[in-house]
């Protein structure tokens, strides 16, 4: 009997720990009570726009003292990056929200720059930059594991059409507000640059915090590693000689002490369901980055595309220590454990791990994602 058919008929062992690294509950608060009566032992819960950071905040309140832990992680996904107003980058910038200024933001920030006075007035009247990192800052210190996410770039993202007063009825008791949902899309796109003033601005935080990220990245995976390399810069790590490598010792001494200050990166970083191709792993993963990059990877995104047979590769090319596994979805329960289960399965056949060996070591590096 091969390895992979002993897997496929081996008894799941839950009891190992199984760490959902990426996963969007809030967006179905009727599911948040099936949390503690689920198999997963942590969920790593993502905030994304101004409708979630609450409740992801309020739920891992709920649940702090009960039996399945959660890890909240507060942030803002780069689908939604047109609702933030860059004061920080433009002092110009005002925050006050008259119709004009409302129009003036979204016509600089989106392209083509939206004309029409409808599709403008659908839109939320911009928030501040400065006030949402300042306000997930404070979100972000309440808990001592909570990470900054989902964060990132996307190039092929174009924004939906507004909501219909019978969809919103329809909806309303059902899904958090502000999401996509299927809806169909307008022909806007988020300017690139304003992309990258939010995600760069997120990034700064986490490094001030020492707190890791959780990073969304489609078609921009390029983007993201120029971004990362342009905060990286002077703060490279020393990669050193074999024969200095006798002095190992004496050099992560000096490394701990110099991880301690406060830098303007995050220490460690997840590529969520990671698309992009083999190549970019080398240089994410060059030794001398100063930051500790994972992939993480989903059934829901990564299998189901077409890019899923090129993900083979990827999941066979990234060092054993560096893989998460993660569903991605949006309501919690039963459903969410079986798409755990089935890429946790996957990871370990194509890597030729033992089912056992494989969720202990997928456990061990989400401990030290988080941890470290």
């Amino acid at each position: 009997m091969s390895q992979d058919t002993l897997n496929e008929d081996s008894v799941f062992p839950w009891d190992l720990g199984v760490h959902d690294a990426h996963c969007h509950p809030t967006d179905t608060m009727t599911s948040i009570p099936a949390i503690p009566h689920m198999k997963a032992t942590t969920l790593t819960i993502m905030a994304t726009r101004s409708e979630d950071q609450d409740l992801v905040y309020q739920t891992a309140l709920s649940l702090q003292k009960g039996s399945k832990r959660v890890v909240p992680c507060f942030g803002w996904h780069p689908w939604f990056s047109h609702q933030l107003l860059d004061d920080i980058n433009n002092e110009s910038a005002s925050s006050h929200n008259t119709e004009q200024q409302k129009t003036t933001h979204y016509q600089h920030v989106l392209t083509p720059p939206p004309l029409d006075p409808a599709f403008i007035a659908s839109l939320p009247d911009p928030k501040p930059l400065s006030q949402f990192i300042s306000e997930t800052r404070l979100r972000v210190l309440r808990f001592p594991t909570s990470l900054v996410g989902e964060i990132g770039l996307d190039k092929a993202f174009r924004l939906p059409i507004p909501w219909s007063q019978d969809d919103i009825e329809v909806r309303k008791d059902t899904l958090t507000p502000g999401s996509r949902e299927g809806r169909h899309l307008s022909q806007y796109r988020v300017q690139m640059s304003h992309q990258k003033a939010v995600l760069k601005a997120q990034l700064r935080l986490a490094g001030e915090l020492g707190r890791p990220v959780s990073v969304h990245s489609v078609q921009a995976h390029g983007a993201v590693l120029d971004l990362l390399k342009e905060l990286w810069r002077g703060y490279e790590r020393y990669v050193p000689t074999r024969r200095e490598r006798k002095e190992r010792d004496q050099k992560e001494e000096e490394a701990e002490e110099e991880e301690e200050k406060q830098l303007p990166f995050p220490p460690r970083i997840c590529m969520h369901s990671y698309s992009g191709p083999v190549e970019p792993i080398r240089q994410f993963l060059n030794p001398a980055n100063p930051s500790d990059i994972y992939f993480s990877f989903s059934q829901a995104i990564n299998f189901t595309t077409p890019s899923s047979k090129r993900v083979v590769d990827v999941i066979r090319a990234i060092p054993e220590d560096r893989l998460l596994i993660e569903s991605d979805l949006h309501t919690a329960g039963e459903e969410m454990d079986i798409l755990l289960e089935d890429i946790t399965r996957t990871v370990c056949q194509l890597r030729g791990w033992e089912l056992h060996d494989g969720v202990k070591r997928l456990a061990r590096n989400w401990k030290c994602f988080i941890e470290k």
